[in-house]
């Protein structure tokens, strides 16, 4: 649906110098993929979706929108997109209804449909309930909502979202969250976010830019692995020395410690003193390095099957590291770009 190769932008100063936003990026976007686009302010994000929604024109490189070069084929490749801009241009005076029937009418929705189409975006949107109010006179929360619809009252093929949230209180968002999960059904939807939780929450793959380039693609799960830690937590109660003696014994751990009131690991012969017995042990085991995300966790489903054999109790097990947020600090804590860089 959406193929991007070697993308570039330039801006040139008064002095002629060349700014670069987006630095020779590629990647592909597949009919009803939900893709989460990642990266700090400055990165490239929003420049790289106004150029795949024909607002602006590549410096070089090339770029297909369900078939149709952004250049060369810019109307029909427009039309197979809806996209709603960080900042929502609306017109104030309007009524939201009235709004999105001229908006319908622009994206040529056949007339006899158009009534439908917008009282559907409405509804979708969670805005149908303002329909007959001003533009002006809503908050910012539902003018973000007015954009969604705006963004899908033609039914387009691929949506593109910037920002989609940005206003929005904690109900609205998951209402939101909701509808991108609901669009991934019958769209191809590309959401620029700088919460993590929506993309996790959301997206099925990972694009990630920093400095105008992409430093990670992938389903999110591979994404996120790429910051898995080797180890894993448990929350164990009883006999801590036993526990690591069981522990010891399960296939695929190399190491167990304890984690102390310091939340950092010692070793568990130099820390028990025998009157921790029956108390909440925390305990963190390690496994070999390069295991994989489903080795680590089939790993953990092991200890605590063997933990709970031998009459001890488990509160709590979890795999350590390997968040979007871990991933996400880890490529983009780089030194600034170098001279003439985004």
């Amino acid at each position: 649906m959406i193929r991007v190769s070697g993308l570039t932008k330039r801006y040139w100063s008064a002095t002629g110098r060349a700014q670069v936003a987006v630095d020779d990026v590629s990647f592909e976007v597949g009919k009803g993929e939900v893709v989460g686009f990642l990266g700090p302010n400055g990165a490239g994000k929003s420049t790289t979706l106004r150029i795949l929604a024909g607002f602006l024109g590549p410096t070089a490189g090339a770029v297909t929108i369900d078939g149709h070069d952004v250049v060369t084929d810019s109307f029909e490749a427009r039309r197979s997109i809806g996209y709603m801009p960080e900042a929502v241009p609306l017109h104030p005076e309007m009524r939201v209804v009235e709004y999105l029937r001229f908006r319908a009418e622009l994206k040529r929705v056949p007339r006899a449909g158009r009534r439908v189409r917008v009282e559907e975006a409405m509804t979708r949107a969670a805005c149908i309930d303002v329909a007959n109010q001003r533009i002006g006179h809503l908050s910012k929360g539902y003018r973000q909502r007015v954009g969604l619809a705006d963004a899908i009252v033609a039914r387009p093929p691929i949506v593109i979202l910037d920002e989609p949230t940005a206003g929005l209180d904690p109900n609205q968002i998951r209402d939101v969250r909701q509808l991108v999960r609901d669009l991934g059904r019958e769209h191809t939807v590309v959401l620029s976010t700088h919460i993590l939780g929506e993309v996790e929450a959301c997206a099925t793959r990972v694009l990630l830019m920093h400095h105008g380039k992409l430093v990670a693609q992938g389903p999110t799960d591979e994404i996120r692995a790429l910051r898995g830690g080797t180890t894993a937590d448990l929350s164990v109660r009883g006999d801590a020395a036993i526990a690591a003696t069981i522990l010891r014994a399960v296939e695929g751990v190399v190491e167990v410690a304890r984690v102390g009131a310091d939340d950092a690991a010692s070793d568990v012969a130099g820390l028990l003193d025998g009157q921790a017995h029956g108390y909440v042990q925390r305990l963190r085991v390690g496994f070999a390095a390069g295991a994989t995300v489903e080795a680590r966790a089939l790993g953990v489903e092991r200890c605590v099957a063997a933990l709970v054999a031998r009459g001890l109790g488990v509160r709590e097990a979890h795999p350590s590291g390997g968040s979007l947020e871990d991933v996400f600090a880890a490529l983009t804590r780089e030194a600034p770009p170098p001279e003439g860089g985004a």
